[in-house]
């Protein structure tokens, strides 16, 4: 009698995030996932001992991605910003998976790799060490949100993505100017959230950049 078939540790992650690009990770389950793979759960949980171990290594994947044939280049902001886009991309290529990575985190090599990085573009930048862990977490909570934020718009259908844009100009346009002057006298100006994505992007995190540059004795 054949025996089951044996799943690799990246065949498993591999179908894992096959899964979570067309679902959540509330309605992910590792009993979904064996059945995916045609195997029975308690095969899996040789691999991983939890559904959270297992977020953690899908989200590992993608930092590794991100990372793979990164050079350091420039000076400390020119690094942090040229880490900070392959992040973008690399989430971008699996949007559904960049909450997860925010949520889970990771302790694999990937996130090891960024952490370096960002750790090392620090020091370059002549702060005090004392400083430098608490200007890292700022940069890492303020990626992850960013990323996050524009991974969601990109989800969205041609349908949702109207519809969103319908309730804005309604939301805006339609304010009362007694109620909401200010929203009322900037309402033309005002953009949604979606718009210019990859430009806001970049000057949030430029203006991050900048404060931090302001520290540096």
């Amino acid at each position: 009698m054949t025996g089951r078939r044996r799943w690799s540790t990246e065949e498993i992650l591999d179908t894992a995030a096959e899964l979570l690009r067309t679902s959540d990770a509330e309605s992910f389950s590792v009993r979904k996932l064996a059945a995916a793979l045609g195997t029975d759960s308690s095969s899996l949980y040789r691999h991983f001992r939890n559904k959270t171990e297992l977020m953690r290594a899908v989200a590992d994947r993608i930092l590794l991605a991100a990372m793979e044939g990164y050079r350091p280049e420039g000076d400390w902001k020119q690094r942090i910003t040229t880490l900070a886009l392959r992040l973008r991309d690399a989430f971008g290529e699996q949007p559904q998976l960049a909450a997860i990575w925010g949520r889970y985190a990771s302790s694999g090599t990937g996130s090891r790799l960024v952490m370096e990085e960002l750790l090392q573009a620090l020091c370059a930048s002549g702060l005090p060490d004392e400083e430098i862990p608490a200007r890292y977490h700022r940069i890492v909570v303020l990626l992850a949100a960013l990323i996050a934020s524009e991974a969601g718009v990109s989800t969205l259908t041609p349908e949702e993505y109207e519809q969103g844009m319908e309730h804005f100009r309604v939301a805006v346009l339609g304010a009362d100017p007694e109620r909401f002057p200010a929203l009322a006298r900037f309402a033309r100006e005002i953009r949604p959230v979606g718009a210019d994505r990859c430009a806001g992007f970049e000057d949030v995190l430029a203006a991050q950049l900048a404060h931090i540059e302001a520290r540096i004795p």
